[in-house]
């Protein structure tokens, strides 16, 4: 089977960089493993949240150059900081066109609240999710956080504590109760059931929506703004939408804990778009091994395709990190499995030596989490210390950063995503 561009990985980066390229002509397939990050992801896409010396990041494009002189190994300094914000803004544009439903922009961070009632700094954030400006106090006063009666993966009383020691929310009466939703009865009596998926499910399924408004309408009397957990619309916002327009309040969600329903919806309709395109998943499948010629890879075995290789004149790694088995670690080693490329190394991080891959303090960064494996500035992939000619690698497969202590996880993914269909265009376009 012949392609014009194989992905490996169906998450962010993969179906960012399959839209993009199937937008310009070019025939792809995705070979997808199975669920992705983002559908255990908030919602929120992170830009970046901080720099390594602990600065919080207001300012986006203020702040790129800092980093390249702090982390130089960093995707961003590789790519440099022009083509970083063009790329985010070219997401940017894409998302709106999608109809992803994202609040935010590249003119600074905002702040979405966290499920335990913290405030984190992102760059977007669906729009049915409570932000704030830096310094701006919430736009409401009287906020009632409902959970739901036997669901213990939100928790409204934890949340409403902390978040009345944010500044920005000191000035709210804040308030909580429970949904009973007699609909979801049956889900209580089999506890392991009782997730955000199983509830969103029967939700659509089987609630009668008047009562349902009825319902939040006399446990939130008196709010102005009403805060749930993300389980009201599995597939899309709509459901939640509904619901928003047959209340008095302004509702908001937040996410649970994991699987996540906002990151399900955006997985859903990126997965959609790319296949109205024309674009191949090949879901269930899993690739195996590589053979080259030269700096070329030549042929992509599959679990589904052993007998019969998958070819293309371009290949993308965007198969995660260790999450997804985009990255494996062995006792004496970390490694990339498919095609054995170099990782990245550092003086905090030796891939062979695993004493030095965490630390003593559980809670801080570790060093195995800047794993992956090494690029150069057009995101192609090293092995053995030469760059491949139609090899590149995307998102969180790529080493020298630690998405999570930087908050720009979800950025490095849209951002290398789109300057690699760049690069793959203009050479097959030449």
């Amino acid at each position: 089977m012949n392609f014009d561009v194989v992905i490996i990985g169906g998450g962010l980066a993969g179906l960012t960089c399959g839209i993009a390229l199937q937008e310009q002509g070019k025939r792809c397939a995705i070979v997808n493993n199975g669920q992705a990050a983002i559908d255990f992801s908030t919602g929120s896409m992170d830009l970046l949240g901080r720099l390594p010396n602990g600065e919080n990041v207001q300012k986006i494009d203020r702040t790129l150059t800092n980093l390249a002189e702090q982390l130089p190994a960093h995707p961003y300094a590789k790519l440099g900081a022009e083509r970083v914000l063009a790329k985010a803004k070219q997401f940017e544009q894409l998302a709106a066109k999608l109809n992803l439903g994202l609040v935010g922009g590249l003119d600074q961070n905002h702040a979405r609240v966290t499920p335990l009632g913290g405030l984190r700094r992102t760059w977007l954030s669906p729009n049915s999710v409570p932000t704030v400006q830096q310094d701006e106090p919430f736009p409401y006063h009287h906020i009632v956080i409902l959970g739901i009666e036997g669901y213990h993966d939100f928790q409204p009383q934890l949340l409403a504590d902390n978040l009345k020691l944010q500044a920005q929310f000191a000035h709210c009466d804040i308030k909580t109760g429970f949904l009973e939703i007699p609909e979801l009865d049956f889900l209580r009596q089999q506890s392991r059931e009782f997730r955000s998926v199983h509830i969103a499910q029967t939700l659509e399924q089987k609630v009668n929506l008047a009562s349902l408004v009825n319902e939040i309408r006399q446990v939130a009397s008196g709010a102005d703004a009403v805060f749930l957990p993300a389980c009201f619309g599995q597939n899309s916002q709509a459901f939640f939408n509904e619901l928003q327009a047959a209340t008095d309040f302004t509702l908001f969600e937040l996410p649970t804990l994991p699987p996540s329903l906002l990151g399900g919806r955006q997985h859903k309709i990126l997965r959609q778009h790319f296949e109205q395109l024309g674009g191949v998943m090949m879901n269930g499948d899993r690739a195996l091994q590589a053979e080259f010629d030269g700096n070329r890879v030549t042929k992509l075995f599959t679990q589904m395709h052993e007998d019969e290789p998958l070819t293309a004149d371009n290949y993308v790694l965007a198969s995660g990190s260790f999450f997804s088995n985009g990255l494996a670690a062995e006792f004496e080693k970390v490694y990339e499995p498919v095609f054995g490329a170099d990782i990245i190394q550092s003086e905090q991080f030796d891939p062979a030596n695993h004493f030095t891959w965490t630390t003593k303090r559980f809670s801080a960064p570790q060093p195995y989490q800047s794993a992956g494996v090494v690029i150069n500035a057009d995101c192609r992939v090293q092995k053995c210390g030469r760059f491949f000619d139609n090899l590149y690698a995307t998102g969180a497969v790529i080493g020298g950063f630690n998405g999570i202590e930087l908050g720009c996880g979800s950025g490095v993914a849209v951002v290398t995503a789109l300057t690699v269909a760049d690069k793959i265009a203009e050479k097959i376009g030449g």
